[in-house]
């Protein structure tokens, strides 16, 4: 067990040790216990507007039941922090305890951002009722489960939970979209609806599942019951790194921080095309993002770092490890690295100067004094497994 986010939290179970666990999931299924990460509700006639504000997402143009990646972003185009944004369908509240019929957005920030992001979205609301005067309510689900279900057997596990003939539900949500079903559990009796999301932070199909404080426990005994030890073990941090890690995935803290902006961590997928114009830019930062998206070389800003994939050889880099060029001038820093269990190789994760970000482009990692041969990699690692519109598919990284 470590200390994370203001939780104690396994970074592998019995039985399984981080690889084998890292491994399992990729086979089969795991069970990853998300219960530390921040749930929110927001909802009121300035919800959008007000979303739109801190993020860059296009959220008024989210069709009921889908979300996706966005970022909270400070004046200057810095990440407070990476979030998922989802407006909740007909009847979907209910899967997180509101009334039927109520509509809003569901939003999940991270453990170890709570307390920054509690204040930092209290002062921006404060700020924007001010200037615009529309209502938006905002609540914090604390008390709620998080399960996330992970792995090419994830939907069969779910399906075996739900009632006949609604098993089949499943295979019209694809990745990002979000819905409220009930499950059975172990005492043969319906659970309240719970809100789930097809999505993850492993690269592998699966759900991310809002279960009621109440019914976390027996849900979760359920899962695993119904499974069986062959199809469905419990994870812990160790593997849920490395899985991200392959994916490409940003741990926020490490990856990404206030000083990094969406453009420099190769994350400007996350800013709505409808958003790139002057009009529509209403987020915090705009003029600086917007002015990075168009390179140097066609006149625009550009940026002075990339966030980029390494593969390093000998020993595993791991963050604050100096990335230098062939005369051994330092380029950037690893912000994370781990023996990938997939490929056999040590992958890592960092920023570079631009011009220097291009795959293939070899460099050396200094590990323990050390130079090591690298090379920029093409991410994510291992292609993501999404369930998209009927067929998988690799997410932007």
């Amino acid at each position: 067990m470590v200390p994370f986010g203001g939780f104690h939290m396994p970074v592998s179970y019995s039985g399984l040790s981080v690889s084998a666990s890292h491994h399992f999931t990729r086979e089969h299924a795991s069970l990853f216990d998300v219960s530390h990460m921040v749930q929110h509700y927001m909802s009121g006639p300035g919800a959008v507007e007000f979303l739109e504000r801190v993020t860059p997402m296009d959220v008024g143009a989210l069709e009921r039941g889908q979300g996706g990646l966005s970022v909270l972003l400070n004046t200057n185009g810095g990440i407070v922090d990476d979030t998922i944004i989802a407006r909740l369908g007909e009847g979907a509240a209910e899967g997180i305890g509101k009334r039927k019929g109520d509509e809003g957005f569901y939003i999940v920030t991270n453990a170890g951002c709570r307390e920054k992001d509690l204040g930092y979205i209290a002062k921006e609301l404060e700020e924007f009722r001010k200037a615009v005067g529309d209502e938006v309510i905002w609540e914090v689900l604390d008390g709620r489960g998080l399960i996330a279900l992970q792995g090419p057997e994830s939907e069969a596990i779910l399906k075996s939970l739900m009632e006949e003939g609604k098993g089949e539900e499943l295979r019209n949500m694809y990745f990002g979209s979000s819905r409220s079903i009930q499950l059975k559990l172990e005492n043969g009796k319906l659970s309240s609806p719970v809100l789930v999301s097809r999505g993850g932070y492993t690269g592998e199909d699966g759900f991310e599942i809002s279960v009621s404080e109440e019914e976390t426990t027996a849900f979760t005994e359920a899962l695993l019951k119904s499974a069986g030890p062959e199809k469905l073990q419990l994870a812990g941090l160790g593997a849920r790194d490395s899985l991200r890690l392959e994916a490409g995935m940003c741990l926020y803290g490490h990856d990404l921080d206030e000083a990094i902006t969406p453009v420099e961590a190769g994350l400007s997928w996350v800013i709505g095309k409808s958003r790139r114009a002057t009009e529509s830019a209403t987020f915090h930062g705009a003029e600086n993002i917007l002015a990075q998206l168009k390179p140097k070389s066609k006149g625009g800003a550009g940026v002075e770092k990339r966030r980029v994939g390494l593969v390093v050889e000998g020993a595993p880099a791991r963050e604050g490890a100096k990335i230098v060029d062939a005369e051994g001038n330092e380029i950037g820093n690893v912000t994370s690295g781990c023996p990938s269990p997939t490929l056999g190789k040590n992958i890592a994760m960092g920023y570079v100067k631009d011009g220097m970000h291009k795959v293939g482009t070899e460099v050396g990692v200094v590990i323990r004094g050390k130079q090591r041969k690298a090379k920029i990699e093409k991410m994510p690692f291992v292609a993501a497994k999404y369930y998209k519109a009927g067929e998988t598919g690799t997410a932007p990284a």
